[in-house]
């Protein structure tokens, strides 16, 4: 399995998938240096907070906030996807993320006039809220119920599963793995 953040799915649901499964276990792609500030860059537009192209190297090193609603969706997801009732300690939390760094909202007067939204704490505590509320967000809505785990053996990655003939991540990824998988093993049993 490549170390490639896998993106393009809900944004609470690649970051759950920075852990992807390895020969070794669990890996944590934002562990390795610029591996968050790698994984905001492929997000891209998703990450409409500015401060969050500015989380560099430095901003890293505490990467405390990040993980801990990293954790809290991981945990509430598993429990989703298992229908089961979300710990409250998971709830706890993400509502705790998104209190520790709430949106403030202005009038910005320049041509045309636009309502902005900005936090004020800390960038990795911005994106921890946001990040939070993210999440939320998907667990509030009709897409939880759709949670999937693609069905590679080696693979732990999450998608929203709204195709139900969709049973990999990506067909790329994983899809193209097994399959080549499956005709090495009928063509050497022929």
């Amino acid at each position: 399995m490549d170390l490639v953040p896998f993106v393009g799915e809900p944004l609470a649901l690649d970051l759950v998938n920075t852990r992807p499964l390895t020969a070794s276990g669990r890996a944590d792609l934002f562990a390795a240096d610029g591996g968050l500030a790698h994984w905001l860059a492929l997000e891209g537009p998703r990450m409409s907070d500015v401060a969050f192209a500015s989380i560099g190297a430095a901003d890293a090193d505490d990467l405390a906030p990040v993980l801990a609603v990293r954790s809290h969706v991981a945990s509430a997801i598993a429990h989703v996807m298992d229908r089961q009732p979300v710990p409250a300690a998971d709830i706890e939390g993400l509502n705790a993320a998104m209190e520790a760094a709430p949106v403030v909202r202005r009038l910005d007067w320049t041509d045309p006039p636009r309502l902005v939204s900005e936090r004020t704490v800390e960038p990795m505590v911005q994106l921890a809220g946001f990040l939070a509320e993210d999440a939320a967000a998907l667990l509030a809505g009709g897409d939880a119920r759709l949670i999937r785990k693609c069905e590679a053996q080696d693979c732990v990655m999450l998608f929203v599963g709204s195709n139900a003939r969709r049973r990999w991540c990506s067909a790329a990824r994983c899809g193209n793995r097994v399959r080549v998988s499956r005709y090495y093993q009928r063509s050497k049993t022929s």
